[in-house]
């Protein structure tokens, strides 16, 4: 079965039968994320911004499992719902006992095999890392599986949310999996919605990319280019600067370039006003 689809490591069934092949597959992730390989992006840093600056934050519903919005130290936690469960906590598929997320990445490192045979200092073969409260094999990550159900704060908490938002703001998604795509249909009619993506999505749940629809914006492009561009015009780049060295370089390229756009943009109008001026005191000479 992994060999026809390799997403079958991560079924539920799968996983309490033999909860190895599904560590060794994501042993480069959790460890990975232990260790801040990856850093929150422009998105992740715009969200807290609206948060911090305006207070107007409901919510940041995500469907991603790598926990990069954790590193926003000023977006406090109970404002992100974490669809598919996250990195950074574990715990026991079986009879959900946590477990310090430093431990059991220590136990992955020292009992799970490196597939990719990058690391020396791995076992050449896995062994289970048991729970320390009922003692069966299968302690993970606090992430979603298939056949899981979602957490149950998803459920509490988009019944209070989504009734009074006034805005919805969609980055990076292709708005296919649900139940988390069901958000755009249940803000009210009465709230804008903006679709930040390279490519329209959502045609099937109601979004409409006409230029005369009443409610949706689309704001196509690369998301981390265009949430740049949004904090420019809402004045937030020099907020953007203060966590610039916790960015990815890829980031950091994107704000140099709008940086530089800025600087370009004032000077031509410099230039312009200072045409205008001599044309203008000329005139005045001449008569």
């Amino acid at each position: 079965m992994i060999r026809l689809d390799s997403t079958e490591v991560f079924d539920k069934g799968l996983f309490l039968e033999n909860p190895l092949p599904c560590l060794e597959v994501m042993k480069s992730f959790i460890l990975g994320t232990e260790e801040q390989k990856w850093k929150a992006t422009l998105a992740h840093r715009f969200v807290e911004l609206l948060h911090r600056k305006t207070g107007k934050l409901t919510r940041l519903y995500t469907q991603n499992i790598d926990g990069l919005e954790g590193q926003c130290k000023n977006l406090p936690r109970e404002k992100v719902i974490a669809v598919h469960g996250k990195m950074h906590y574990a715990a026991c598929e079986n009879c959900g006992k946590e477990m310090l997320y430093k431990k059991f990445c220590d136990e992955v490192r020292t009992k799970i095999k490196d597939i990719s045979e990058k690391d020396p200092s791995a076992p050449s073969s896995s062994s289970p890392i048991n729970c320390p409260k009922c003692g069966q094999a299968a302690m993970k990550p606090t992430i979603v599986l298939f056949r899981s159900p979602l957490p149950q704060e998803f459920f509490v908490n988009v019944p209070n949310d989504l009734p009074n938002a006034d805005l919805l703001i969609v980055i990076g998604t292709s708005l296919c999996v649900g139940p988390a795509n069901s958000l755009v249909y249940r803000v009210p009619l009465t709230a804008l919605r903006v679709v930040v993506n390279a490519e329209e999505v959502g045609h099937m749940l109601g979004i409409q990319y006409d230029e005369d629809a009443p409610r949706d914006y689309f704001a196509q492009g690369y998301s981390e280019e265009v949430i740049c561009d949004l904090m420019g015009h809402l004045g937030w780049l020099d907020d953007i600067e203060q966590v610039s060295e916790t960015l990815p370089e890829e980031s950091k390229e994107v704000v140099k370039a709008a940086q530089q756009r800025d600087k370009k943009a004032s000077c031509d109008c410099d230039e312009k006003v200072e045409s205008t001026t001599k044309a203008v005191n000329k005139e005045i000479v001449d008569s």
